[in-house]
């Protein structure tokens, strides 16, 4: 994987954007659905454990990078200036957050383009740089995750209808867009299967301990 990626760099990388969708981390307001069975304390620890990943697995990709915040731009944070472009997530509904974010790197010029939570310990480097090689091959790649929504959604041209008619936070998003992919007649890799952090049977064995 490395040596194919290696080879793809001069023609992708300027193109390519990856765009992590990101909680301000606030006590009582991350991870909710961990927290009604670990505590408000317990669950924002878990997420910075995540956010700390996520960061991990993206600050050494070549390709550019944005982070868009739940509620305002943090300048000071983790996630450095350097490195990541920062925006507001825009919108009502997670869909029209995505819709937004999509369509912005689009008109930036950028001809691939992925989106990723902060959500999945199980997400890696490589599965990252391996999504933006099967772009140059399909029109979208998705990364389905266990309880039936996606870790990752990527594309080479802006559709409007992946970010419509979705059951946000339900079992059916994932294939959803896949139903959409396969409507519109859009050729599309899918990416294996991964445990997003939602509840407390969701994390790794051992995390419990190390937070007591």
């Amino acid at each position: 994987m490395a040596a194919a990626w290696s080879k793809s760099l001069l023609t992708t990388v300027r193109k390519s954007l990856i765009i992590i969708f990101y909680r301000n981390p606030e006590l009582g307001k991350v991870k909710t659905r961990l927290a009604a069975t670990l505590g408000d304390d317990k669950a924002l620890a878990v997420y910075l454990r995540l956010v700390n990943h996520t960061q991990s697995i993206t600050k050494d990709l070549i390709m550019d990078k944005m982070v868009c915040y739940s509620h305002h731009v943090d300048t000071e944070d983790c996630w450095d200036n350097t490195t990541y472009q920062k925006q507001i997530q825009k919108g009502n509904t997670l869909g029209d957050k995505l819709e937004h974010a999509v369509k912005h790197a689009f008109d930036q010029g950028y001809q691939y383009v992925g989106v990723i939570g902060s959500d999945c310990f199980e997400l890696t480097e490589d599965i990252l740089k391996n999504s933006f090689l099967k772009l140059q091959t399909n029109d979208a790649v998705i990364g389905p995750a266990k309880d039936g929504g996606y870790y990752l959604l990527g594309m080479r041209k802006f559709v409007t209808e992946f970010f419509k008619n979705k059951e946000w936070s339900t079992a059916t998003v994932a294939k959803d867009t896949i139903n959409d992919f396969k409507r519109l007649g859009l050729t599309h890799f899918v990416l294996p299967v991964l445990s997003d952090v939602d509840r407390e049977e969701d994390l790794p064995k051992g995390l419990l301990n190390k937070l007591r």
